[in-house]
């Protein structure tokens, strides 16, 4: 009987033991990607040191100067307004609008669950993570247009999966015409000009990764635009004059997605795929940002919102009635500025198969 009791013993301290050590790794992982997470919005508002293509590693939060690279040949679209309810984008999205003017904007997706695949014309873990401006109207880069009173401006930080690149891209909507050809520099598209910034390589993210990487855009007047990606332990940055396109003069509404890869392309997630989309803004004020419909500007498109998907109840009148949305605001503690970001979240669900 003692035997078989300091057996008992000895089993029950050996589970207890196992469960204190499972405890112990789970808590433990949990600082990890809560140190890694600080790291992100930390890099994120770190200025770089000049011009050009940059790269930085956790924990350091010091930007190394690497080359540049040329930026994809691919036009990644603006919106033909021709989305449906069964897709997200090519105007069916939803954007993050601030009433005066934004100077940054940050991406994320804080929960992903149920994604394990994606596609993008039967190609595997081929998409682009776009954060897009709106179109600006009396851009200053439109003044040489045919008619500068139609033509838009409009800037979009791009993450490419299948390019392993991150560039800026420009646009100038409705531009050319009888007599009036794109500026030098610029690719022709219908009626529109096009070109990108430098690109700066990196790697090809796995999409079920995706909560572990951001996307940031920053525009200053007479300065530099920035964007910076991040995954979970590096960062990579590009530069880009802002006289390109003066985002700084128009910039009121962020658009930031997962969707196909340039040229109008559809990403396709794994049915029963959730994704919880977040847009940090600051734009100088306390006022909170508006969560407008259908003023999403990019052409490409993804799969998630259908009309099978069941969503809880929006919290704000403006927000989507197929996902659910919140806002909230709070101060952006990694800034030195003193400024406040605003958040706005929103949920996209694919549907799951019948």
């Amino acid at each position: 009987m003692g035997t078989t009791n300091s057996k008992r013993k000895i089993i029950a301290a050996a589970i207890l033991g196992g469960a204190c050590l499972a405890a112990s790794a789970q808590a433990a992982t949990s600082d990890t990607e809560r140190l890694h997470r600080n790291w992100r919005t930390a890099i994120a508002h770190t200025p770089v040191p000049d011009k050009g293509c940059f790269t930085a590693e956790y924990p350091l939060t010091v930007w190394k100067q690497v080359a540049c690279v040329t930026a994809p040949n691919i036009a990644y679209l603006p919106r033909s307004g021709a989305g449906s309810g069964q897709t997200t984008g090519d105007g069916n999205d939803y954007a993050a609008v601030t009433a005066t003017l934004t100077s940054s904007a940050t991406g994320s997706f804080p929960a992903v669950k149920g994604l394990t695949s994606e596609t993008d014309g039967g190609q595997h873990n081929v998409y682009s993570i776009q954060l897009n401006s709106n179109f600006m109207s009396n851009d200053q880069a439109c003044s040489g247009a045919v008619d500068p009173s139609k033509c838009l401006g409009w800037e979009q930080f791009v993450y490419s999966s299948s390019e392993h690149q991150a560039f800026m891209q420009y646009w100038l909507i409705h531009y050319s015409g009888t007599g009036v050809k794109c500026p030098g520099g610029w690719n022709s598209f219908s009626d529109d000009c096009w070109k990108n910034s430098n690109g700066v390589s990196v790697p090809q993210e796995p999409v079920t990764d995706l909560s572990k990487i951001t996307l940031s855009g920053t525009a200053v007047a007479g300065g530099i635009d920035t964007i910076n990606f991040t995954d979970d332990t590096h960062a990579f940055n590009v530069t880009g004059q802002d006289s390109v396109m003066f985002l700084a003069a128009g910039w009121t509404g962020s658009e930031f997605n997962i969707i196909g890869d340039g040229g109008g392309s559809q990403a396709n997630f794994n049915a029963g795929t959730k994704l919880t989309v977040r847009i940090d803004l600051t734009d100088g004020t306390l006022a909170k940002p508006v969560c407008q419909a259908n003023a999403g500007t990019t052409g490409e498109t993804n799969n998630p919102i259908s009309a099978r998907a069941r969503p809880r109840r929006a919290k704000a009148s403006n927000c989507p009635p197929s996902s659910s949305w919140s806002r909230s605001r709070r101060p952006d503690r990694a800034a030195r500025s003193g400024l406040r970001t605003d958040s706005i979240h929103g949920v996209m669900a694919a549907p799951r198969r019948s």
